[in-house]
């Protein structure tokens, strides 16, 4: 049987994130704003073709699947890689980090921020994902992370990074370990998703209790 984080995308946006799901229960997707991500119940020729339907001219997604999948025409596939999917099994960190907690008014930091970083995709809107937080030095964001899709009882820590003046200094483990609290307090599971050849960032999450669940196939395609 399909494990629910072999399709985190759909599982997601049918279970944590339904409050931000468009589409069928075959086929769903996020706002424009907020992600490219977009789950199929089965990638099948007949959900790519309703989609289609559904989604405007131009428009650029992304998939996230435990298996190799095929994009079919007349969706215009733009890149696949293979990235890691880790999942949190280690002692939740007791002591408390005092971190700011970001909103609307951060936003252009944010995506300055992770324009620089490249940690995966972060739009406008990407913020109503919820429990982003940050670290600020001299007044300038120096490092944040947040939370994605949620295929409860799994939830995904995303979107961290840390500006490269700022490298070693430990924001990241301690980004990860207030993820990780605040994910332990819905009695829920962490996991992240990272790229295959980010030695440094797969250091981090092991120390702090990830470990390699499996490989998860990235395809980023488009609607000409």
């Amino acid at each position: 049987m399909p494990h629910l984080l072999d399709n985190p995308v759909f599982n997601g946006l049918s279970s944590g994130n339904s409050h931000l799901a468009n589409g069928t229960d075959e086929v769903r997707f996020f706002d424009k704003a907020i992600s490219p991500l977009i789950g199929l119940q089965e990638y099948s020729q007949a959900n790519f073709d309703t989609l289609y339907q559904l989604i405007e001219k131009g428009r650029t997604l992304a998939t996230l699947t435990a298996k190799d999948i095929v994009i079919p025409a007349p969706w215009k596939l733009i890149r696949h890689i293979v990235i890691l999917q880790m999942v949190f099994d280690g002692p939740v960190p007791a002591e408390k980090e005092q971190l700011t907690p970001l909103d609307i008014e951060h936003v252009p930091a944010m995506l300055a921020l992770t324009k620089l970083t490249n940690p995966g995709p972060f739009t406008e809107r990407t913020i109503e994902f919820g429990n982003y937080e940050g670290i600020f030095v001299n007044g300038e964001l120096a490092a944040m992370a947040g939370q994605r899709t949620q295929p409860r009882p799994y939830i995904e820590v995303s979107a961290v990074c840390t500006h490269p003046d700022h490298h070693g200094k430990g924001y990241a483990g301690r980004l990860i370990k207030s993820q990780l609290q605040k994910i332990n307090t819905l009695q829920c599971i962490p996991f992240l998703h990272v790229r295959a050849d980010n030695d440094a960032a797969i250091s981090v999450y092991k120390k702090s209790g990830f470990y390699i669940n499996q490989d998860i196939h990235f395809n980023l395609f488009q609607k000409d």
